[in-house]
């Protein structure tokens, strides 16, 4: 719990300070910037930018409450101090995997601009439905909960139909590519997970 909390700070710290202050521009994925630029740091930096309160409280709500719950596996299946690593890496590898391939498809789009930590947070919610797949998540209407094994099929499929439209300005490619990544790189890390997830579904 305590490395999810400190994730949200620096990237609330951080946010609030674009809110008021500078440095939007200079921290936002911009894939022409990136590709042509060479502002590599850009592939980090816009995972704490954000582009207003909404969108902030929604990722960093959703990040405290499935953050705890990988937070505890990963301790559990790695040891508390090789677990807290493999947390921090998980995330801060999925902002840069998760934008890749906007990276390659705007590079030449001088306008094409990104915030946020949705790639980030879509690897934290799918490595912990790996973990526990019959965890209820709750999606918006919907009064009941949906079973995680069930919710991620859908959640993949609806980001993919949805970055193919690109009729909206939401990270569907970010999302997809970091829910995928939240689910490969924990059983990269210790392929007997497969076998954990296997078992929760057959409880």
């Amino acid at each position: 719990m305590m490395v999810t909390i400190i994730i949200i700070a620096i990237t609330v710290a951080v946010s609030l300070i674009c809110f008021y202050g500078r440095g939007f521009d200079a921290l936002k994925f911009n894939a022409y910037d990136v590709w042509h630029r060479k502002q590599w740091y850009r592939m980090f930096s816009y995972g704490f930018v954000h582009g207003g309160w909404g969108h902030l409280f929604f990722n960093m709500l959703t990040l405290y409450f499935f953050g705890n719950v990988v937070e505890q596996y990963f301790a559990a299946a790695f040891g508390d101090t090789t677990g807290i690593i493999l947390y921090v890496v998980l995330y801060t590898t999925a902002i840069l995997v998760s934008t890749i391939g906007d990276l390659v498809k705007y590079r030449n789009d001088i306008n094409y601009n990104a915030v946020g930590a949705s790639g980030a947070v879509s690897a934290i919610l799918f490595a912990s439905i790996l973990f526990e797949p019959k965890m209820g998540i709750y999606i918006y209407l919907i009064p009941i909960p949906v079973p995680g094994f069930v919710f991620a099929p859908l959640y993949l499929l609806y980001c993919w139909y949805m970055a193919k439209r690109n009729a909206d300005n939401i990270g569907h490619s970010a999302h997809f590519w970091g829910a995928v990544y939240g689910l490969l790189f924990p059983l990269l890390c210790n392929p007997a997970i497969f076998n954990h997830f296997i078992n929760q579904l057959h409880k």
